[in-house]
């Protein structure tokens, strides 16, 4: 156990410092230089990347909570409202960019091709729909999570050291699953929608450059890089996705949570947040290029 907990940390670590890294790196783009429309949804990922580690389980900002005497049921309802907040904003801008780099690489005949132009304006408009839907939808959870006691432990379902589940009404618990559930498949389905028809852009793409030119002098464009990157970022989504839902579905439905099993359900939530900005800097040349740099000053 101690093992998996040192994991555990060391993940978060690595996903605090990485994701910091490029929040500062697409804030410096967007301030000082011309940013692409792209940037402001990579730079909005990273940030609630970074606050899902730091809200991740009983690491980070609950011993700042503990340090400063904050009331346990007031650090409990905040810290988890804030990651599901996070979480929420997590999957609809995985899903807003793959919709928005569907947009850019649609060909000129396509119905897409007639938002390229206004791609920004609907992407901002994007933005505040998301902040203010999750910040809303994930309102009603604070009134089911509190501190733990000792007291009728039965009736509590213990999701960390200090928090804990109560017990809602029959039909409450079922609409709450069933209004997620249904947020949660709808922008899944679209971000596989959206990575079909991006993959068979680039599959018919990939044949008319054949034609024209022989394959080992073939070189992956910009757009090309940026539509793997989110294509493999959907792809990673979904299967940590549903892992998760998986395990905490089954928690749920027998209303028991073990020790292991949280340390388990701790290391998937923070896999995306963590590997994402690992591909975000193998993918974006502007990135790589910047840390050569800095490389070459440090010598």
């Amino acid at each position: 156990m101690s093992s998996l907990k040192s994991v555990l940390y060391f993940q978060a670590g690595l996903g605090v410092l990485a994701n910091m890294f490029l929040l500062f790196l697409y804030t410096f783009i967007i301030v000082g230089h011309r940013p692409k429309p792209v940037d402001l949804t990579y730079c909005q990922l990273s940030f609630a990347h970074l606050i899902m580690v730091l809200t991740g389980g009983d690491m980070w900002l609950t011993d700042i909570f503990e340090s400063l005497n904050i009331e346990n049921d007031f650090k409990c309802k905040t810290i988890f409202y804030i990651s599901r907040v996070m979480r929420g904003l997590s999957i609809c801008i995985t899903c807003l960019l793959s919709v928005f780099q569907a947009v850019t690489i649609s060909p000129s005949n396509s119905l897409m091709a007639k938002f390229k132009n206004k791609l920004k304006k609907y992407t901002i408009n994007a933005f505040f729909f998301i902040w203010l839907f999750n910040l809303t939808f994930s309102g009603r959870l604070i009134f089911y999570v509190g501190g733990f006691t000792n007291v009728s432990e039965k009736n509590q379902m213990k999701v960390t050291k200090s928090c804990s589940l109560f017990p809602k009404n029959y039909i409450i618990k079922e609409l709450i699953v069933i209004v997620t559930v249904f947020r949660d498949v709808f922008l899944i389905g679209v971000m596989l929608t959206t990575s079909a028809y991006m993959v068979i852009i680039l599959f018919r793409h990939q044949r008319q450059c054949k034609h024209l030119h022989s394959i080992s002098h073939l070189r992956v464009s910009p757009e090309k890089r940026a539509t793997q990157n989110i294509l493999l970022l959907v792809v990673f989504f979904v299967i940590i996705y549903w892992v998760d839902f998986i395990i905490s579905s089954t928690s749920f439905l027998v209303w028991i949570y073990d020790p292991f099993t949280l340390t388990i359900q701790k290391f998937v939530m923070n896999a995306y947040p963590t590997i994402t900005p690992l591909i975000q800097i193998s993918y974006d040349k502007r990135i790589i290029r910047m840390l050569k740099i800095l490389q070459a000053k440090c010598h």
